[in-house]
């Protein structure tokens, strides 16, 4: 059952659309709302991390039957790779730098692609396998995992 798969990658879809939503604002040099979508979409995003690290990694790890080749530490570090770059991105907004900002999205376009990839086609359903049946309890615990901002 793909029960927190599929929970899963409709929240990396909210954040791509909030990614877009937030571009978008910034292109129109709109930097009042720039900075709302960008906060709204940050927020998104780090809960979304927040999620994984601290209630589906920590619950797969204490069922995974492979520690050996566990990808936790390898998506947590690309976590904060990607946190680094929303906080470059935070800084172009205050100083309406629209040409670094465009950079820099283009990379955290590119590392959330890449890394929404692998969860979806390996670490999600390692974790659906390994949570079996207590699925929907860890789901009920991410629906109500409290947000940090």
């Amino acid at each position: 059952m793909a029960i927190l798969s599929e929970f899963m990658k409709n929240d990396h879809r909210s954040c791509d659309a909030g990614f877009a939503n937030m571009e978008n604002a910034v292109a129109d040099e709109n930097w009042t709302n720039a900075r709302k979508q960008f906060e709204k979409f940050a927020s998104d995003l780090l809960h979304h991390f927040d999620m994984e690290e601290e209630v589906m990694f920590p619950a797969f790890e204490a069922r995974s039957e492979n520690a050996h080749c566990n990808p936790t530490p390898m998506m947590i570090m690309e976590h904060e790779q990607m946190r680094n770059l929303i906080k470059q991105m935070r800084n172009d907004i205050e100083s309406k730098d629209k040409n670094h900002f465009f950079g820099l999205s283009e990379t955290l376009m590119m590392a959330m692609q890449q890394h929404n990839m692998k969860e979806e086609q390996m670490m999600y359903p390692m974790i659906d396998d390994a949570m079996d049946n207590e699925s929907k309890m860890l789901l009920d615990s991410m629906k109500d995992f409290p947000r940090k901002d």
